[in-house]
């Protein structure tokens, strides 16, 4: 149900993370670390599956979003996920 902003003491603005403030140059994150790191949170930290899952719904619309400014490379190995970086 929507709330009155009124009901809020404060409202900034929705400002994400670009790709070149939030990844270093020379890396290559999964989706996993990508979400972590949108929050603030360590890329290796250790999550619940439950709080994974809320973090992914944030990280994977904004790898869309940014898909123009970043590089892709297929999974290392058929166990883990593919990796993104920035492009130059």
């Amino acid at each position: 149900m929507p709330v009155p902003k009124s009901e809020f003491e404060t409202l900034p603005p929705c400002d994400f993370y670009t790709p070149a403030e939030l990844f270093e140059d020379d890396q290559m994150y999964t989706v996993y670390e990508i979400a972590r790191m949108l929050q603030g949170v360590e890329p290796d930290a250790d999550i619940d599956r439950e709080t994974e899952d809320i973090l992914l719904d944030w990280a994977i619309p904004w790898i869309m979003t940014n898909a123009d400014d970043l590089v892709v490379a297929e999974p290392r190995d058929e166990d883990e996920p593919g990796y993104y970086g920035l492009k130059e």
